[in-house]
């Protein structure tokens, strides 16, 4: 973190984090005249108030950043754009993972989208906290920065080939191989969903298939969904409703994300990415409603509507993942507006066959502020996706339970052949908040990574 995170501290401002509770021992430490000074600031220790020490020459002798707590995660998350322009060292005492947690939100706070800014805002920098383990800050920091910048990227310059290209760029410093099927190739080697989603397109759909890691070791398996623009197909989606449909490969720019961060920090599994990245568009050779397609798995699936277009291509993906029975699969996926609805914008919605993995997934939310809602995998429900022509639909009827009967589709193809875990993710900031600004957000991945340091670490 070169720009935001400094390994020197050589004319650093001293920066105190202060609770409302701790703000009269605090001001114990200061003399008279800085107390005055600091009292008809009117800093009460709230979150977010600074205030700034005078010294000599006009420079600042020292600063202080409200806080609510030292063990909350976002406590330093704003502190890039709350203080002043310029270096800042820590001067309070904190346990690793504080310092440790300090320096991802406040590098969290301080990314910017300015890929076409002409210049771009500097903020505040921090010194590295004493203790702060760099190689996991660095390693979220990084991950949480790419999984950002591609959901942010538009789609002209964000198509099936330039996801590929990103991936490729994600693995290349790590040494991770990357192998690419691309148009009818899909066809000739069986995932007939991601072709036939994908064909209306002159941007040729593709899987991105990504492995890293000692064959012997733990199989983890990462699917995103890479839609990178979805005007719905035939059944158009209004214009409104494709203002933010740059953002349909989030789920694909999570799982690579997620994959910088484990292989940042050597985490020893083996990993395979698998995305599907194709453009959902309209042309003479667009799938049609009621077409019917033989999915990788040999279920026949028919189109009940062409916008849900994010289970189709995911399907053949996870049947891919489950043929070499991996110890875990997770799939991402910005896949219904029902599970906004039932959650909003910020709780990912988790759904998963297995119990224990649920809970682990759950207590890392917790655990990282990065909270997700389990919501049920629920039998009865399959008939929602019952069709007359072929083995399922892909949509339900009556309009009921969308998150999970989207779930349920998707369980048809992993089964319960190893422990798998969907998160149907908004992956977008609707508005600003301390560590978050509005855009592209790597929903769920700070408390993915969590889980599988505990399991596999």
């Amino acid at each position: 973190m070169p720009d935001i995170l400094a390994s020197s501290g050589r004319g650093a401002i001293p920066l105190h984090l202060v609770t409302k509770e701790g703000l009269e021992d605090w001001l114990d430490e200061l003399d008279a005249g800085a107390v005055r000074w600091v009292e008809s600031a009117e800093f009460t220790g709230k979150a977010g108030q600074t205030v700034l020490l005078p010294g000599e020459g006009g420079k600042p002798a020292g600063a202080a950043l409200g806080v609510e707590g030292l063990d909350e995660f976002w406590a330093c998350g704003g502190a890039s754009s709350q203080l002043p322009a310029g270096l800042y060292a820590m001067q309070t005492k904190l346990t690793k993972a504080q310092a440790t947690d300090i320096a991802v939100a406040w590098s969290l706070g301080a990314y910017k989208f300015d890929r076409y800014k002409k210049k771009a805002a500097n903020g505040a920098r921090l010194v590295w906290p004493k203790g702060a383990d760099k190689t996991v800050a660095e390693a979220i920091r990084a991950g949480v920065a790419i999984t950002r910048s591609l959901i942010n990227t538009p789609a002209s310059d964000m198509g099936p080939a330039e996801l590929a290209a990103a991936a490729k760029a994600v693995a290349k410093p790590h040494k991770a191989k990357v192998a690419l099927t691309v148009g009818n190739d899909l066809l000739k080697n069986n995932f007939p969903t991601i072709h036939a989603v994908g064909r209306a397109s002159d941007r040729a759909p593709r899987l991105i298939d990504m492995t890293w890691g000692p064959k012997s070791a733990p199989k983890v398996t990462l699917v995103g969904k890479g839609v990178c623009f979805d005007t719905g197909g035939l059944d158009l989606k209004s214009a409104a409703g494709m203002l933010s449909m740059k953002k349909d490969m989030g789920g694909a720019a999570a799982v690579l994300g997620l994959a910088e961060s484990i292989m940042g920090i050597d985490l020893p599994v083996r990993l395979r990415v698998l995305i599907p990245a194709v453009e959902n568009s309209v042309s003479g050779n667009a799938m049609r409603p009621l077409d019917v397609i033989k999915t990788r798995k040999g279920i026949t699936v028919e189109v009940g509507n062409t916008d849900a277009e994010g289970r189709l291509v995911l399907c053949d993906a996870i049947a891919l993942a489950m043929e070499e029975k991996p110890d875990l699969v997770i799939d991402c996926a910005t896949l219904t507006g029902a599970a906004r609805v039932a959650l909003g914008p910020s709780l990912p919605a988790l759904f998963c066959n297995d119990d224990r993995l649920a809970n682990d997934i759950l207590a890392a939310g917790l655990k990282t502020d990065d909270p997700l809602w389990r919501l049920p995998l629920h039998a009865p429900y399959k008939d929602m996706l019952d069709s007359d022509v072929a083995d399922m639909n892909n949509v339900s009827t009556g309009g009921f339970a969308g998150a999970i009967t989207a779930a349920l589709y998707l369980h048809a193809f992993a089964e319960d052949t190893a422990p798998w875990a969907h998160i149907d993710m908004m992956a977008w900031n609707p508005g600003s908040k301390p560590g978050r600004p509005k855009g592209g957000e790597a929903q769920s991945t700070r408390a993915l990574l969590a889980m599988l340091q505990k399991r596999f670490g």
